[in-house]
């Protein structure tokens, strides 16, 4: 008998927990529901009643157990021991792959499942770093201390500047049905927790504010995208026009302005504009030769209304910017469109949409980056969607690069949820 409550899993389930997937969703628990406080361990067990490991329970999400050992009936004083080894493994790790310089001052240091953390993430902005617990097995105490102790001894040996906070993702703790409090300092070693600094990707510099914008702050995830971009960009021999669509903080569009003459970042959000704008005067000497420009404006508006202008140069439409004269480079990096398998072929569609439309308004030898960060859209489906749309725009496309999230961003082979961001870089003749 076990002496945690069990999880007993479907044939298919344990199929796929054997050959590395991590995850046990409700839908294939055989027999009743464990009795098990929530956020629990409990033992997980196949169909045939043999262990499979150890899991942290959720009572609310429709992931009910996260895989956290193969070891079944792990206590919880094991379960804190192995996050702490883990979070040590996971800072070295990242001392490997991502090294912090002059150049680049931030990185995700901890990525849920891909450190074998579930439910953990934590990202570094210099000396500030941001952690959010957000399953009910980590939204603990013991886990918070854990991951607090264990960062300030590897961050700050000898009393190196740091603050950790805890920034509570709202969406998602409400679906593991857990309180969202404000977020909170939970160290600092100066006389005031540091609430605002300065990081650089790749030499560009971005502001960051602890209580501001989405997921922990700023998605790093495209750190050397960012830099790919303006690197295929600038050897294309084509930059004077660049448009970036959905350009949140300005992260595509301040690199490219470092090789273009003139760049646009379209965004829907005012906040996130505001915040772009004072990411510009921060790199204002370096790109003090490129006029950049923000535009207020949802996505597929904007970029249906610039193709049919460009298509009928001669209809009187009033834009925000010329559209009768081509862009040299293009950047699509959209929010998730697909939250949901169910959702993916609406995604489809509209990832069809902009890409048709950025098509039509390249110059030929024009550069397309485009993105999908929606882990229900697999590569072979996205790439599959813009090569559609470049038939449809009867336009001839070289694929340059495909890419991932930077290498600070693990993916584990047998979670496919992991494979999550897809960034095509394209010559458009």
């Amino acid at each position: 008998m076990s002496e945690l409550p069990v999880l007993r899993t479907s044939r298919r389930a344990s199929a796929r927990l054997r050959s590395g997937y991590l995850w046990i969703y409700r839908n294939d628990l055989e027999g009743p529901e464990p009795d098990a406080a929530p956020g629990s361990l409990v033992t997980v067990l196949d169909a045939s009643l043999r262990p499979l490991g150890t899991a942290l329970y959720s009572s609310a999400s429709l992931i009910a157990g996260r895989l956290v050992s193969t070891t079944a009936d792990l206590t919880r004083e094991q379960y804190i021991a192995d996050v702490r080894t883990r979070i040590s493994a996971a800072v070295d790790r990242r001392r490997i792959v991502a090294p912090l310089g002059d150049s680049t001052t931030a990185q995700r240091l901890i990525f849920s499942e891909a450190d074998a953390l579930p439910g953990i993430i934590v990202d570094r902005y210099g000396s500030m770093v941001v952690l959010q617990l957000l399953t009910q097995g980590t939204a603990q105490d013991d886990v918070r201390e854990a991951v607090v102790d264990t960062l300030k001894a590897r961050l700050s040996p000898n009393l190196e500047p740091l603050t950790i906070w805890e920034r509570p993702d709202p969406r998602i703790r409400e679906l593991e049905q857990l309180a969202a409090p404000a977020t909170e300092a939970l160290f600092t070693n100066q006389p005031t927790p540091e609430a605002t600094t300065v990081f650089s990707l790749n030499d560009v510099r971005f502001g960051y504010d602890v209580g501001a914008g989405q997921k922990t702050g700023a998605f790093l995830d495209q750190r050397l995208n960012y830099a790919a971009a303006a690197a295929h960009v600038r050897v294309s021999g084509l930059h004077k026009r660049a448009l970036d669509i959905c350009t949140y903080h300005g992260g595509f569009a301040l690199h490219l302005a470092q090789v273009c003459d003139k760049v646009t970042g379209v965004d829907q959000s005012h906040s996130a504009l505001e915040a772009a704008e004072q990411n510009l005067k921060l790199n204002q000497e370096t790109l003090a030769a490129t006029r950049v420009d923000w535009i207020e404006a949802d996505a597929f508006d904007l970029m249906r209304a610039l193709d049919d202008a460009h298509r009928n140069p001669d209809a009187k439409t009033k834009l925000p910017l010329d559209a009768r004269e081509s862009f040299d480079a293009i950047v699509l990096d959209p929010p998730a469109f697909a939250k949901t398998r169910r959702a993916a072929e609406g995604a489809l569609r509209g990832y069809k949409e902009l890409n048709l439309r950025a098509l039509r308004l390249l110059a030929p030898g024009g550069t397309l980056i485009t993105c999908s960060c929606s882990h229900h859209v697999s590569l072979a489906e996205f790439t599959e969607v813009v090569a559609a749309a470049a038939a449809d725009a009867g336009r001839r496309v070289q694929l340059l690069e495909v890419r991932a999230a930077a290498p600070d961003h693990p993916e584990v082979l047998t979670l496919p949820e992991t494979q999550y961001l897809k960034c095509l870089i394209l010559r458009v003749e």
